[in-house]
Formats: C-alpha cells, sequence, structure tokens
C-alpha cells in the first residue's frame, strides 16, 4: 500500500496541480533526492526531466557520462537496481561511478526502470538519505510512481505537444503535471555528435556514443563540451581504436 504522502503526489499529477513534482516527489519518498529521465532518440540516451536537489542532477549528468549506475543497469535489465549503500558495491560492478559518486557525497542509489516487459520508456533515479537503507514503503511508493508515469507515456497521456492541456493532439482531458515526452532536447549536441561520430567511423550509433563517452572520461571534460567541439569540427574521432580523436580539424581534412 501507498503512503498518503504518495498518495497526494500522484493525485496532484491527475489534477494537474502546480509546483515542483521532482520535490514533492523527494519529499514523499522521503529521499536524499529524485532525476526523472526519458529515452529519446535512435541512441536511447535519457532525457532529463525532472531533478530535485541540484545533486541529483549532477549525479544524472555523471551516469549519462558514464554509462553506468543504477539508472543505466535499471533500463538494461528492466528491474530495480537497489544500492542504498555504495560503500557496499563491488568496485568492480562500476568501476568508475563508484569513487566519483563518493565524492559528490552520494551514499546510495536506487534506479527504478519505467516500462513494461521489453518496453522502455525512461528511468527513476532515487538518492537515499544517510540510513543508507531503503524500507519497504519506500520501494512500494516508488515503483506506484512509475507504474502511473509508465502508463502516462505509453497510453499517450504523457505525450503533449507542450502548448497547454494536449488537446491539440488529440489527447483528451490530460492532466497537465505528467510529464510531457520532450519536443526539444535538452541534449541536442550530444545527439548530434553522436551522429557525426557513427558516420566519421562507421559504426552505430550505440558504439558512437560509448566513444564519445570514452573520450570525454579520458579527457576529464564534460559530455557536453566535448559534444559541442565535435558539433564545431574541432574535434575528429578517427579510425584508430587507440586513438579517438585525431586531434584539431580543420575543413580542409574532410567531412565531419
Amino acid at each position: 500500500m501507498i503512503s498518503d504522502g504518495m498518495a497526494e503526489v500522484l493525485r496532484s499529477l491527475r489534477l494537474g496541480e502546480g509546483g515542483d513534482p521532482a520535490q514533492a516527489c523527494a519529499r514523499a519518498l522521503d529521499a536524499a533526492g529524485v532525476a526523472l529521465s526519458l529515452l529519446v532518440g535512435a541512441d536511447r540516451t535519457a532525457e532529463p526531466l525532472w531533478c530535485h536537489p541540484e545533486l541529483s542532477a549532477r549525479f544524472e549528468e555523471l551516469q549519462f557520462t558514464l554509462g553506468e549506475g543504477p539508472g543505466p543497469e535499471a533500463v538494461r535489465t528492466g528491474a530495480p537496481v537497489l544500492e542504498p549503500d555504495l560503500d557496499r558495491v563491488r568496485p568492480e560492478r562500476w568501476p568508475v561511478l563508484l569513487p566519483a559518486a563518493r565524492d559528490m557525497g552520494v551514499q546510495g542509489v536506487c534506479g527504478f526502470p519505467l516500462g513494461i516487459g521489453a518496453i522502455r520508456v525512461g528511468v527513476l533515479t532515487v538518492l537515499c538519505d544517510g540510513d543508507r537503507r531503503i524500507s519497504e514503503q519506500q520501494y512500494a511508493d516508488a515503483t506506484a510512481l512509475t507504474a502511473a508515469l509508465t502508463g502516462a507515456f505509453l497510453n499517450g497521456t504523457g505525450h503533449g505537444n507542450g502548448a497547454g492541456n494536449g488537446h491539440a493532439n488529440g489527447t483528451a482531458s490530460r492532466p497537465d503535471a505528467m510529464p510531457d515526452w520532450p519536443t526539444g532536447l535538452n541534449r541536442p549536441v550530444v545527439h548530434q555528435a553522436t551522429g557525426m561520430i557513427s558516420v566519421q567511423l562507421g559504426v552505430p550509433i550505440q558504439e558512437a556514443l560509448l566513444r564519445l563517452r570514452a573520450h570525454a572520461y579520458g579527457s576529464e571534460r564534460p559530455l557536453g563540451e566535448v559534444a559541442a567541439d565535435v558539433v564545431a569540427r574541432r574535434l575528429r574521432f578517427g579510425d584508430d581504436l587507440d586513438d579517438d580523436i585525431s586531434g584539431p580539424y580543420s575543413p580542409d581534412t574532410g567531412k565531419g
């Protein structure tokens, strides 16, 4: 049975009441933070919709850059990934993310996929508090929230066009507070760079994204910053697996 707090959050979402849904969800879950991301594009990358507080946004960006952690694993497996105490996680499971998460002050994380069967539409990432555990009530509330959001997106009630209540796209009486499917990407430069790298290397989109992530991590730069250099043709991925970036790009050396 869900808690009164989560019941109120779900009611507010259905009725389209205002406020910060991420903050409301974090409060209802008694969590240190909450982030909701949807999977979009050919490369199925996670686009953040809700994040509270700022630490959740930073951790979501870390998972996105590295491609590892409870969120990406929950998307891959289709099952919740519960690690409320990161100190108990084997280092080889997420070798890069774990030390970075500790440096951020993240103590525990749980990932809840949005989807049914083989269908994945997104992921809810919950940062755990200092208790380093997740209670049965928190688990019940989180799964109820993800089920409601999954139903909204798969049934079309979360596929608004970003213009009011969604009647323009044929949905009747869509709750305004249910998050819209992104009409514009939050990370367009990453998607564009991934496509360019795919063409440059002749590899699938997923591999191109991995190569972009690897370079961002190896150069200790934000993923978006590296992607911007690729799109601006300041950087070009080469064919040598040991040297993804061939150096400053000159328009005279070929097309991006």
